[in-house]
């Protein structure tokens, strides 16, 4: 039974020591990401084998190194080439048409594209004047459609200006598929040791090394949305304009003539009297305050001045009084 008990807790100690190897060597490649994945790892997450160099298994030996699980399900040891998908291209266009009735043009836009199988991303509608206005339309389309709703809506009018682009991302395509393959593998490894995991603090450990993970994982599926949407959908920017539009006839780039500068010069003189007037209401209490200031002064002074000659006017009758009576 002795023999038994120490047999039982060596097991134990064992089990307990490979896990916390196991932990310590996930923790120190964590950077690495999916390249310290286990054929173990790779199997739970896809079923394809994939063990890679630096982890060791049950036994306690280390595996040896192997190229990445593919995605047809091969060995692992032979690379195989990536599934034939074709060329991923993102294509943009601008167009500047020159048209009759605007909102005649973009209904026929909007027509074009939704005949299409694409949609309108966004519009935007400017009204000149009474007369006149304009129109900014984002168009989105499929690949297939993408010429020959080019072709419908630079007919539509007299065309100002074209451009187009095409952008091959088919290698970045290939590159983001490749590394969430990698990243749900790794996923799947993490999840495993938590599972063999029988202390606290490895668990907390592997929890976060899990959550950095599947955010790695979260942002690769993103790109991989993104570039998704701009391969199947080309982007086409069209702006109307009716003809004769204010500011398309070239008057602006003319020189001056006479009537320009009377214009100008009357402007200015107007600017000038109203700068004038502002500067006079603003100073206009201050000049009230001082007139004011010199008619009370001036009104003190004269009463000032009428008091001292008031006794001298007095004092002439009594003289003339005294002589006669003498």
């Amino acid at each position: 039974m002795d023999v038994e008990g120490k047999s039982g807790r060596s097991f134990v100690r064992a089990r307990a020591a490979l896990v916390a190897g196991s932990l310590g060597l996930l923790l120190a490649v964590g950077g690495c990401g999916a390249s310290g994945d286990s054929s173990d790892g790779a199997k739970a997450a896809d079923g394809k084998a994939a063990p890679r160099e630096g982890f060791t298994d049950e036994g306690g030996a280390a595996a040896s190194a192997a190229p990445e699980a593919q995605a047809d399900g091969k060995a692992a040891g032979k690379k195989a080439a990536p599934k034939p998908g074709g060329t991923h291209v993102i294509r943009t266009a601008t167009l500047s048409v020159e048209v009759k009735s605007v909102p005649k043009a973009v209904a026929a836009a909007r027509g074009a594209a939704e005949d299409a199988g694409g949609l309108v991303a966004s519009e935007n509608t400017e009204r000149l004047d009474d007369t006149y206005e304009t129109s900014h339309l984002v168009l989105r389309v499929p690949q297939e459609r993408f010429q020959e709703v080019l072709r419908e809506l630079a007919g539509s009018g007299k065309l100002l200006s074209r451009t187009s682009n095409a952008k091959d991302v088919t290698d970045q395509v290939v590159d983001v598929e490749s590394r969430i393959s990698t990243q749900r593998a790794s996923v799947a490894r993490v999840r495993e040791l938590m599972d063999q995991a029988e202390k606290i603090s490895d668990v907390v450990a592997l929890e976060g090394e899990l959550s950095s993970r599947q955010s790695d994982l979260e942002s690769l599926l993103a790109q991989q949305a993104s570039l998704k949407d701009r391969t199947s959908l080309a982007t086409i920017t069209l702006d109307l304009t009716p003809p004769d539009a204010p500011g398309d006839d070239g008057s602006e780039d003319e020189d001056p003539g006479f009537l320009d500068a009377l214009g100008g010069g009357w402007d200015a003189f107007v600017t000038m009297l109203r700068w004038i007037a502002v500067a006079f209401g603003a100073a206009f209490p201050f000049l009230l305050t001082a007139a004011l200031a010199v008619v009370v002064w001036r009104v003190l002074r004269k009463r000032k001045a009428d008091r001292r000659a008031a006794p001298a006017v007095t004092a002439a009758p009594a003289g003339k009084d005294g002589a006669s009576a003498s």
